[in-house]
């Protein structure tokens, strides 16, 4: 029924084709548009298990419309227009030797490479120059290289470019890719792939290049009539690194008249091969169909085919098991019988063994409750070990976990016996030094005696010369005469001597702060007891004013006698 209905469709296509003449001369030219933009127009579909013709809006009859707010004297937007124009010569001349030829082309199709020249000069414009150690490269090869990753589809042309031998430039690579898609019949779709991600392609273009502005959309719409193109390239033999990209513009200076006659039959052509292309992808659906069919019917006898010998051995099976039953109810009717003719013989003949064998009975079943009551008891038993041991478990369960819990606290002690052993150590030699310190203040102690008996036997030298200066007239005593030091040698031993009280101060005052952290308390009170022998010290040693002369200091210094006046 759906392949009734589509050549009823295609029927009424061709008629309406066949009705649609050109009638005057300026119409052909728009006729022949008309029917090639028809051609691109509309391409096949399938909606569930239907196949459909549906229309393509990417090209329309009407002129584009120009770029607003651009100055017509800028070279860049003239470049672009002029572009966009060739590529729209050379999509229309090549559309139309294809349509002529068979739309099936060759490398060496003149047009085919115009039109592949024209592209390689829409992809240039404005592209960013690089700079290497040869100097600056300008290369469409990046660009291109983007579609693989915004279209996975595009992996593969990516993949069969860089596998080809003999290209070396990035070049030769770009007009690689280009067709391939033609040939893929997917150049319009990546081409407005990368025309949509303009921020991906600002790294590679300036912002006025063509690719960037509205004439690259206007081109990707146009590369949509090529699918109904057939290329056949073989690019192995091919130089692509070393071609010279020229556009020849003497190909698409033709004669009007000669354009005009040569659309007559363009009408009916297009048609014809309209019908063809849709056919064949009718044929191609229905082969495809054909194959999954195929592919579920194949599926279908293999599962047949298996359900088909599971059921031949279910049914082995149950035969197997009637068998076996009637055989086995066979048996047991035969021993029933036997049985019974065996009770029947025996039963007058064996009275006296009945009796004797129901005594044997009773006491096997007595014997058999005994056994049972002591097996009572011995599970009794059992169960009462159990439940000892069960509580024997918990006991050592308990008394390992206290055992643990006893080395931990083993383990703490001896931690802390080793560091009070350590401190123990450490207290004992503070003590030594402090034993050290307490002997050499002993020793400090001793001098400060000397020099105190020496400042007391100065002293008595001072009272006689202080009774010899107030009787003049008296005699010297010889302990006056060179045993006074000069004046200044005293002063200078008296500031040496307090010096050295400020220093064992000092060494009491920290020796003190010590001893009252560490030590003990009759070390606390043996310092304490030397540091006020040393402060009364320091009192006794210190200087008083002299009565005679007034001045500070004066009795720890040597006073000359005057001589008289004679």
């Amino acid at each position: 029924m759906p392949q009734c209905d589509m050549n009823s469709r295609l029927r009424r296509l061709t008629r309406k084709q066949e009705s649609e003449a050109p009638t005057p001369t300026t119409d052909k030219i728009t006729q022949a548009a008309r029917e090639t933009i028809y051609l691109c127009n509309f391409r096949v579909s399938v909606d569930g298990e239907w196949l459909c013709l549906r229309e393509l809006n990417d090209i329309s009859l009407t002129p584009d419309p120009e770029p607003a707010h651009e100055d017509p004297k800028d070279p860049i937007a003239i470049e672009r227009l002029n572009l966009m124009n060739m590529a729209k010569l050379s999509i229309k001349g090549l559309i139309e030797s294809a349509l002529n030829l068979g739309r099936t082309l060759d490398s060496d199709y003149a047009p085919l490479q115009q039109f592949f020249v024209v592209m390689e000069h829409c992809l240039k414009h404005g592209l960013k120059s690089k700079k290497t150690f040869l100097g600056q490269n300008k290369s469409f090869w990046g660009p291109l290289e983007l579609v693989e990753k915004l279209t996975p589809e595009a992996g593969e042309i990516t993949a069969s470019v860089k596998d080809l031998p003999g290209l070396k430039t990035p070049l030769g690579r770009g007009r690689a890719w280009l067709r391939l898609a033609l040939m893929q019949k997917k150049l319009s779709d990546y081409m407005k792939t990368i025309i949509n991600q303009k921020d991906l392609l600002s790294e590679f273009y300036e912002p006025n290049a063509l690719m960037m502005e509205e004439e690259g959309a206007v081109i990707a719409g146009l590369l949509v009539g090529l699918n109904v193109i057939d290329a056949n390239l073989c690019m192995k033999g091919e130089d692509l690194d070393s071609q010279v990209g020229v556009i020849d513009f003497s190909m698409y200076l033709k004669d009007g008249a000669h354009s005009s006659k040569s659309t007559e039959g363009d009408g009916q052509i297009t048609a014809i091969l309209d019908q063809k292309n849709y056919v064949e992808e009718l044929n191609r659906h229905l082969s495809a169909s054909v194959n999954n069919l195929q592919a579920k019917v194949d599926a279908l006898e293999k599962s047949n085919t298996k359900l088909t010998e599971e059921l031949a051995v279910a049914n082995n099976r149950i035969i197997s098991l009637q068998e076996e039953l009637e055989r086995v109810k066979e048996e047991s009717s035969y021993v029933v019988e036997s049985s019974r003719k065996a009770s029947r013989a025996d039963g007058t003949a064996n009275g006296q063994v009945l009796g004797e064998t129901r005594k044997q009975l009773k006491e096997e079943t007595q014997l058999r409750l005994d056994v049972e009551k002591e097996l009572e008891v011995q599970i009794g038993m059992k169960q009462e070990m159990e439940l000892s041991m069960k509580m024997l478990e918990k006991d050592i369960c308990e008394k390992h976990d206290a055992l643990v819990e006893l080395r931990q606290q083993l383990n703490e002690m001896r931690t802390l016996n080793h560091e009070l052993s350590i401190k123990s150590h450490s207290s004992e030699a503070g003590a030594k030094q402090k034993s050290d310190i307490i002997s050499r203040l002993e020793e400090k102690t001793n001098q400060m005696g000397s020099i105190i008996k020496q400042l007391e036997s100065r002293w008595l030298l001072e009272q006689e010369l202080r009774k010899w200066r107030e009787n003049p007239g008296g005699h010297i005593p010889e302990a006056l005469l060179g045993k006074t030091p000069p004046q200044r040698d005293m002063g200078q031993h008296v500031e040496d001597i307090r010096r050295e009280l400020e220093s064992v101060k000092k060494e009491n005052d920290t020796l003190r702060t010590a001893l009252e952290e560490k030590s003990s308390p009759s070390s606390s009170l043996t310092l304490s007891h030397e540091d006020e022998r040393d402060q009364s010290l320091c009192k006794d040693t210190d200087p008083t004013i002299c009565p005679m002369c007034e001045n500070q200091d004066s009795l720890t210094t040597p006073k000359v006698p005057q001589a008289r006046k004679l």
